[in-house]
């Protein structure tokens, strides 16, 4: 099976949390280090706008 690298942390403007997103199985799901974990998704797009959404970065 192939899984893709995870994708780069995404930094928040407020210190001490950082957002990633890993794979598990078929599924992508957003992580930030103070704990929070995002929806399970079949689109890494979408995985890498929760994390955004989370850390309250802008749009890319």
């Amino acid at each position: 099976m192939h899984q893709d690298p995870p994708d780069p942390p995404v930094h928040s403007p407020s210190p001490g949390h950082t957002a990633t997103t890993v794979e598990r199985g078929s599924f992508c799901l957003a992580r930030c280090s103070c704990g929070w974990t995002g929806a399970a998704r079949r689109s890494r797009d979408l995985a890498r706008t929760d994390a955004r959404t989370h850390l309250g970065a802008p749009e890319e």
